[in-house]
């Protein structure tokens, strides 16, 4: 199975990005958009000057708990900048979610409560609601974050979709949002369990 088929496997597809367009980010982005990939987990990732955004980071169901989700990860927390990523709200009905947010928690990332990000699917077009997750080593604010989101979002994810998909992705101002009060922190009841 390639890289592709991985991922593919594992996204809900309201989240993929099409193969041609990851790989136009590859080819035309390469001085900031990387693939990491091994028999047991594929990593695709931007390396911006302040931050680095995951885009993907699979790690296969037979591996899990041999630590590469955390060795992978090891490699940007080197880069001693920020880390910023998204995941699906929490299911209880769907434990990869639950296990996914008490990897993060584990791993020290925070959630940015005060950012909210919507976008409409390229691929089914319905509206898809995400939570911004980050690991701040430099005690970098949500505000920071909201900056480099934003970034993020206009560098990566709308890269030529006009030319791959035939539309425009909503501009950057109706998918996220920044507002200073909080939403409930869903790494809480992780970050609790945790510290007990």
């Amino acid at each position: 199975m390639n890289w592709y088929e991985k991922l593919n496997q594992y996204f809900p597809v309201e989240e993929m990005k099409s193969k041609e367009h990851m790989e136009t980010l590859l080819k035309e982005k390469g001085n900031v958009y990387y693939k990491d990939e091994g028999p047991y987990h594929v990593l695709m990732y931007a390396e911006f000057s302040n931050f680095s955004f995951v885009d993907y980071l699979f790690v296969s169901k037979e591996s899990r708990g041999m630590g590469l989700g955390k060795k992978t990860l090891q490699m940007l927390k080197d880069k001693n900048k920020p880390i910023i990523l998204e995941v699906e709200p929490v299911n209880y009905e769907d434990t990869d979610t639950e296990k996914r947010l008490r990897f993060y928690a584990r791993e020290g990332f925070e959630h940015a409560a005060s950012i909210g990000y919507c976008r409409r699917s390229v691929a089914t077009g319905e509206e898809n609601s995400m939570e911004i997750l980050y690991w701040a080593p430099n005690g970098e604010t949500e505000e920071d974050i909201y900056e480099a989101m934003k970034k993020a979002y206009k560098d990566i994810h709308s890269y030529k979709v006009e030319e791959l998909y035939g539309e425009t992705h909503e501009p950057v101002s109706k998918v996220l949002t920044y507002k200073e009060v909080d939403k409930e922190n869903v790494l809480e009841p992780f970050t609790n369990q945790i510290a007990n």
